[in-house]
């Protein structure tokens, strides 16, 4: 479980995160809510550790391992698909789950090539991958359908539905639906 009591953040006296508190337990989506500029990013880089909040407790399992669908995809242009898991996963990649998965998201014709010459949408789908087949206990989702049409975003919601089982799983996303989908649990922030 995930605990987070008050949480307070401000960047030049501009306030982004006013008392925020919310518990986020494993088998449930925790879905955050607020529009664009509206803190969901922020609090993600303080719940990994990447930002100090200004006030307020967060409490996170010890040796909680997170993956993460981050707004930037940050994979490899250089490298193809493969190459890009493979750099993440380590000795926990698994070739036939990872081509399912690919395969599932629509870009097995593209599994060879750099991902410099994917599409925007492609790109997501791989960072969503990546994230999804990481062993971890906790995922953040940070606008992970953004670039999918509605038939590849349907197989991505039910990858997230099948994957994230056994983890705390905390989702941004400016489409109700998508929460809906995933049965998620709403944080007004």
């Amino acid at each position: 479980m995930i605990v987070v009591e008050h949480l307070r953040k401000s960047y030049q006296g501009r306030v982004v995160l006013r008392d925020v508190s919310f518990r986020a337990g494993r088998d449930t989506v925790t879905c955050l809510d607020a529009p664009s500029g509206g803190g969901k990013t922020t609090l993600f880089r303080i719940l990994l550790g990447l930002e100090p909040p200004d006030g307020g407790k967060i409490t996170i399992p010890q040796h909680c391992r997170w993956s993460v669908v981050f707004q930037e995809d940050r994979l490899l242009l250089g490298r193809d698909a493969r190459y890009n898991l493979r750099f993440v996963l380590g000795k926990a990649y698994d070739e036939r789950a990872a081509a399912a998965l690919l395969d599932a998201f629509g870009l097995s014709d593209a599994i060879e090539k750099p991902v410099r010459d994917y599409s925007g949408g492609m790109r997501r789908r791989l960072a969503l991958a990546r994230a999804l087949l990481t062993p971890s206990d906790a995922l953040i989702l940070d606008e992970p359908f953004t670039g999918t049409d509605t038939r590849i975003r349907e197989r991505c919601l039910d990858a997230v539905r099948r994957y994230r089982a056994g983890r705390v799983t905390l989702l941004a996303t400016h489409t109700r639906s998508d929460a809906d989908a995933l049965n998620a649990r709403i944080v007004t922030l």
